[in-house]
């Protein structure tokens, strides 16, 4: 019984050290990923805006006055 509690206290330390650890690679990564995904959408927003701009149709206008 007392090997059983050492060992639950060694795994219990070692949490309490990687656990900070880990956390902050976990929360950089994210970030990383936001940040990737926001150029990209970016990349693809100026694409669609400037196919759009080329591509619009010139369709006339029906409103009266």
């Amino acid at each position: 019984m007392n090997t059983l509690f050492d060992y639950l206290v060694v795994l219990a330390v070692a949490a309490l050290l990687a656990g900070p650890s880990l956390y902050a690679i976990a929360r950089e990564r994210r970030i990383d990923r936001q940040l990737r995904e926001a150029a990209a959408g970016r990349s693809e927003a100026k694409v669609l805006t400037t196919q759009k701009s080329s591509s619009r149709s010139t369709v006339p206008s029906t409103a009266t006055w």
